[in-house]
């Protein structure tokens, strides 16, 4: 068996969990999640705890969905009581970001702005012109947005110029010399 599907969920108070058939919904305070789950695992909820159960003789792909199913329902727990938040930041000269309404402008280098609108669920926040901080009740939908962000301008080894996760490290490399 998982080792980590074996391990219970505590559910905080302030959370409610609802599992109808085949989909497991979430509320919490700062929002709700739902989902589906297959028929090769079985989910209960007992004594303020999550349990994510397998039979005794199981498959490959019951003991992968074991630790799976598991891990993505403690991550919507999360979610709903605490919320995720990635934070990315910009280098380089003439790079910024701003937010107009619910879209995010950034200037990149290129000829034009680049525009993003905020994804349901969403939310971008822009301290300053340098860091930009999603955050959302989703682990996967704030990862996701992040990395779209991020790919307008990924950091390049030279200069390090661009857009990259807070606390990431680019490898540099040297550049051409003078004789």
């Amino acid at each position: 068996m998982s080792r980590i599907g074996k391990q219970p969920i505590d559910i905080p108070s302030g959370v409610t969990v609802n599992i109808d058939g085949q989909e497991i919904r979430v509320e919490g305070p700062k929002g709700k999640l739902a989902q589906k789950f297959p028929t090769t695992v079985e989910v209960v909820e007992s004594d303020n705890q999550i349990h994510v159960n397998i039979p005794e003789e199981y498959t490959k792909q019951q003991n992968i969905d074991h630790g799976l199913f598991r891990s993505l329902i403690a991550n919507m727990v999360t979610g709903v009581t605490e919320g995720y938040s990635k934070t990315l930041q910009i280098e380089g000269t003439g790079y910024r970001a701003a937010k107009q309404g619910n879209n995010l402008v950034m200037n990149l280098g290129f000829s034009h702005q680049v525009t993003m609108a905020d994804p349901e669920g969403i939310e971008v926040e822009v301290p300053n012109d340098r860091t930009i901080i999603v955050k959302g009740v989703d682990k996967q939908l704030v990862g996701l947005h992040a990395a779209n962000i991020r790919n307008w301008r990924r950091p390049e080894p030279y200069k390090g110029k661009g857009i990259r996760y807070e606390n990431e490290h680019v490898r540099r490399k040297v550049g051409k010399t003078g004789k």
